[in-house]
């Protein structure tokens, strides 16, 4: 299936396997951690504060399938051959969507992508408004918006799909309309996740009741609201419940501790090497359990 994707997902030729062993170490001590999380929570001898834990108010998660560590894979060529499948998914970005006057001008991906078989992949679609010719929200625009997420959900091997839309306050009630459409036309079994700015689920709660199966909360790149948002979270939880799922970092930012049960999105602003993603599970490794 994972060729299969690659073919339908860009007609490039796929780089070959680099899988390097000493970076893959650190995988296994990983993946042994996770096996003795389980089998101590089957055992009763784990606290629920766990990072890796699952919250107990999730009853149902539909992204279930998915590792806990989720890589971010931006516009730019990308082999991801050395992750190991069952310990960290994908997320790359699929293509991105212009919202110019009328139009909805669709960029597909340009650059080469590759991953290991098997590896759980999410296809990313980026939304963008034209500075130049502010986009105008009709119900036209909002169909061939649609259309164009929704298009993405037909690629071969993917079992997610996620939109990213920094939404401004006018453009919220379009965005709305386009994802409730987009969950009519998606299959029933294909998940829908959004990424969040921080600041929409602390202090401005217009994403409850969104037809979406995870909201994003990304805690980097958060402009003027940074100091705000880690002071709240260094002593209190998102206050929007849907976006207690999940978390967005970056590598080239500093990390705080989470709080627990959290799937961990990981944004790294060149391609992604094994150092990059050794260095981002050292750290995870060092944070304290949260409650």
């Amino acid at each position: 299936m994972q060729g299969q994707f690659m073919s339908a997902a860009r007609a490039y030729h796929a780089p070959q396997s680099n899988v390097r062993l000493r970076h893959l170490r650190l995988l296994c001590v990983f993946l042994v951690i996770l096996g003795a999380t389980a089998g101590l929570r089957a055992l009763g001898r784990l606290p629920a504060s766990a990072w890796l834990t699952q919250p107990a108010s999730v009853v149902r998660d539909p992204l279930a399938a998915f590792p806990p560590i989720v890589l971010w894979a931006w516009e730019r060529p990308e082999s991801l051959d050395f992750i190991d499948a069952q310990a960290v998914g994908v997320a790359f970005l699929a293509r991105t969507l212009y919202l110019s006057g009328p139009e909805v001008i669709v960029r597909p991906r340009l650059q080469p992508f590759s991953a290991p078989h098997g590896t759980k992949l999410m296809a990313v679609v980026r939304i963008a408004s034209d500075r130049w010719r502010a986009p105008d929200l009709s119900a036209s625009q909002r169909e061939m918006a649609t259309a164009a997420i929704a298009e993405v959900s037909g690629l071969s091997g993917i079992q997610a799909l996620q939109v990213d839309f920094d939404a401004t306050v006018s453009q919220r009630v379009f965005y709305r309309d386009v994802l409730q459409d987009l969950r009519r036309q998606l299959p029933a079994s294909m998940p829908l996740s959004i990424t969040a700015l921080a600041s929409w689920c602390i202090f401005d709660d217009w994403l409850t009741g969104l037809p979406v199966d995870e909201v994003v909360p990304m805690v980097f790149r958060m402009g003027a609201d940074q100091h705000r948002v880690r002071r709240h979270l260094a002593e209190d939880d998102f206050r929007v419940a849907t976006c207690r799922r999940s978390v967005g970092i970056s590598t080239d930012e500093p990390l705080s501790a989470l709080r627990a049960g959290r799937r961990l999105y990981v944004f790294h602003p060149h391609a992604w090497r094994p150092e990059a993603m050794t260095r981002i599970l050292e750290e995870v490794g060092r944070w304290p359990q949260q409650p």
